[in-house]
């Protein structure tokens, strides 16, 4: 059966695969140490055009299938930690294979000027404004291409996330066991450009209609 088949997300992720822009390259996983704020300031200025939602959609990103916007809480983590957001993506850089029972792909992509996620906090007029970009690689793709160690950006190794089916929250929101790493670009985070979450993002305004 094709994988395009079943499912309306997974027939919605392979149109936008297809209307994508093609020819995409992956650096390698690590990055050479730079100045913290220059980086920052060079990732914010390569996603700039996604502070509008429309120019995502336009270039093959959806929102994630399970319609989240993703809170610490949620993950098992304390409250104060503060949360995600809503996650766009592009398919074709995660190499989505499935989006049931939970999303899988075998994409290896790592550049964070050109990321695979943008994520949006949900505002009380309903709009939604650009927080952060992240990079994801499913664990089993990027293993089966030759890479033991999760990746590395900027000294800062990515987050591994695997759900625990022995508890009541999902820590890996609806994703099959990956490693990820989140760049706070457009939202200052306390604790760090690089931390999965951020104490003044918050999901309060998600209706659940993005």
């Amino acid at each position: 059966m094709s994988r395009c088949s079943g499912s309306r997300w997974m027939k919605t992720i392979c149109v936008a695969a297809a209307l994508a822009i093609p020819g995409l390259a992956s650096p390698p996983a690590s990055a050479e140490t730079k100045d913290l704020d220059a980086v920052v300031a060079e990732i914010r200025a390569a996603s700039e055009r996604f502070t509008d939602v429309s120019v995502a959609l336009k270039e093959g990103y959806i929102p994630d299938p399970s319609g989240m916007c993703i809170t610490a809480e949620m993950e098992g983590q304390p409250a104060e930690k503060g949360a995600m957001g809503i996650h766009y993506f592009r398919p074709d850089m995660l190499g989505i294979t499935a989006t049931e029972p939970r999303v899988d792909g075998t994409g290896t992509h790592t550049d964070f000027m050109n990321p695979s996620v943008v994520i949006y906090e949900p505002q009380a007029d309903g709009s939604l404004e650009l927080v952060a970009v992240e990079n994801l690689v499913f664990m089993k793709g990027w293993k089966a291409a030759g890479n033991e160690a999760p990746p590395s950006s900027y000294d800062h190794e990515w987050v591994t996330m695997v759900e625990d089916p022995a508890t009541e929250v999902d820590e890996a929101h609806g994703f099959q066991p990956h490693y990820e790493l989140h760049a706070w670009v457009f939202r200052e985070n306390p604790n760090g450009p690089f931390e999965p979450f951020n104490p003044n993002v918050t999901c309060e305004h998600h209706t659940g209609a993005h």
